[in-house]
């Protein structure tokens, strides 16, 4: 399979190689040079860091008001 290098250095890892090593949006990946000159690639061990707070609360507000309820609350009014 061939790809082209972009003039950033960029690549894309074709779909089935992906596929293959159960990467996706966000993996990491290592590369690694072998002696004989090939370049291995492999997903990296790494563990995916704690989400932050506010990751943890998205799509979780449940205050139950309707959206005329909560503008008449944000206005002040009664």
């Amino acid at each position: 399979m061939a790809t082209t290098l972009t003039t950033k250095g960029q690549v894309t890892i074709p779909k089935p190689i992906r596929d293959r090593l159960g990467l996706g949006p966000g993996s990491a990946v290592e590369f690694e040079i072998a002696e004989d000159g090939r370049v291995i690639l492999r997903p990296a061990d790494r563990t995916l860091p704690a989400k932050s707070r506010f990751e943890r609360l998205r799509g979780r507000a449940t205050a139950g008001l309707s959206t005329d309820q909560i503008m008449a609350l944000t206005r002040g009014e009664d």
